[in-house]
């Protein structure tokens, strides 16, 4: 016992551990790498894999009638805009930070529990930025126009908005998926390697030789790695804030009822937080028992997660809280209409089933028993990813539908090609997750052997 455990209480040092004990060096390079290597891919990988092609095959056929149709097949009207694009958009803006929040903040403040989750959560986080990014590409309606709002030097010296939020979000979004790209890849760079060394002779050991740039595990490749992963850990972690801050800007800088408040940057950051830690957990859930990793996904991961949802949870609640009491001190007509609206108009079955799901569902989370086991654990982050999808819809569609003029009111409903884009995006998600299963290590291999060797020194529980 470290010499820090014997001055902790008996009943707190009664915690799970970060791993299952009995394991070796060897034996979680094994366990890992034997996955992608050795083993045939558990049934459940290959029904996941054929929804998510079935899902992106409804997706790239609902968009190939959409470029021929034109965007009149969306249910999008006057005054409602954006509908189900911008709504899906953040959404999957805000599920893609909780992986830069568990391997950059979490390693800058030295939380040894993210070791084992960090590199899904990562892989989630391309992938949730991927999908967001099909809804402005084929929003605009000229898709081949697209590099129109990219600041490009042209000879008709046509230059984007720069005062609009949405070319802000090209800035934001662009540059978060770019270092989050680099951070996954440098993270990975050791494990390419042990997986060059066990594999056999062939395609596989070349493919994997040849991103592994050369790494033989000396000294110097060692000091040069932990260099450029802690540099660009420091880059990610204000990325996170900043991304989703520019993102709510599309609505804040706005004169919209119920945009038009100072509110929304902490608040879209912690809703950010709140669902991609959901979706990490819907994720890892199930795959940790499907590919034999609990032993090192343990309940403490499950645990740790579950508190950290609880703590966004109940920031985004003060959040409702918040527009609720703005809106009624503002001591605008507007502002209150908006808020009665919400709850009393006719898209009051989304207000309050996102309350349900965002504000008294986490509730259950103060109980350990949920926290730690897998099935409660597992329908809380379902119901808290449909609330976080209803509260993006609520924001956008109750505030267009009734904005200052009664003459320019209206309805908004998405039509079944709003729904194909959107379930084709998780179809793209679940395909590249299970890409990334079949072929990269889910888990850290190194950072894994360093943290068994903590254990094994009693540095760490």
């Amino acid at each position: 016992m470290s010499v820090e455990a014997k001055h902790i209480p008996p009943a707190l040092q009664v915690v799970a551990p970060l791993a299952q004990p009995g394991h070796t060096f060897e034996s979680i390079s094994a366990a890992i790498s034997d996955v992608i290597l050795e083993k045939p891919m558990p049934k459940p990988w290959y029904g996941v894999i054929t929804l998510g092609l079935a899902l992106l095959s409804i997706l790239g056929a609902s968009t190939a009638y959409l470029f021929w149709e034109g965007l009149g097949l969306w249910g999008i009207n006057n005054p409602v805009g954006w509908g189900f694009a911008i709504v899906n958009l953040v959404w999957w803006i805000g599920i893609g930070h909780a992986g830069t929040l568990i391997s950059a903040i979490l390693l800058l403040f030295n939380q040894d529990w993210r070791t084992a989750i960090n590199r899904f959560a990562e892989a989630m986080t391309l992938f949730a930025v991927m999908c967001a990014g099909i809804f402005p590409l084929i929003h605009v309606g000229r898709p081949w126009a697209i590099f129109f709002i990219f600041p490009l030097p042209n000879t008709m010296a046509l230059w984007p908005q720069f005062r609009s939020p949405l070319l802000w979000d090209v800035f934001a979004i662009s540059t978060y998926f770019t270092v989050s790209l680099l951070f996954w890849f440098t993270g990975l760079i050791p494990d390419l390697a042990t997986l060059r060394d066990r594999s056999k002779p062939g395609l596989g050991r070349m493919i994997y030789g040849l991103f592994a740039l050369g790494w033989r595990g000396s000294a110097r490749h060692w000091f040069r790695y932990e260099a450029a992963y802690l540099l660009l850990g420091g880059m990610s972690a204000p990325l996170v804030v900043s991304v989703h801050t520019i993102v709510s800007f599309d609505f804040a800088v706005s004169v919209i009822p119920g945009w038009h408040t100072t509110i929304f940057p902490p608040y879209f950051v912690a809703g950010a937080i709140y669902s991609g830690f959901a979706m990490v957990l819907t994720i890892m859930i199930p795959v940790r028992i499907w590919f034999g990793m609990t032993d090192f996904i343990t309940t403490r991961h499950l645990d740790n997660m579950a508190k950290v949802m609880l703590a966004t949870g109940l920031v985004v609640f003060y959040g409702y809280c918040c527009e609720a009491f703005f809106a009624w001190y503002s001591g605008s007509d507007y502002e209150r209409f908006m808020m009665y609206n919400r709850a009393f108009g006719p898209y009051w079955w989304a207000y309050t089933a996102l309350l349900f799901c965002n504000a008294l569902t986490p509730q259950f989370l103060w109980f350990k028993w949920v926290r730690t086991n897998p099935a409660p654990l597992f329908v809380v982050t379902i119901i808290v990813n449909i609330g976080m999808w209803l509260e993006r819809y609520v924001i956008v569609v109750t505030s267009l539908t009734r904005d200052y003029l009664p003459a320019a009111w209206g309805e908004y409903a998405g039509t079944v090609f709003d729904w194909a884009a959107y379930v084709g995006s998780i179809g793209l998600f679940l395909f590249m997750l299970s890409l990334f299963v079949k072929f990269l290590p889910m888990i850290t291999i190194f950072e894994l052997r360093v943290q068994q060797h903590q254990l094994d020194k009693g540095e760490i529980r």
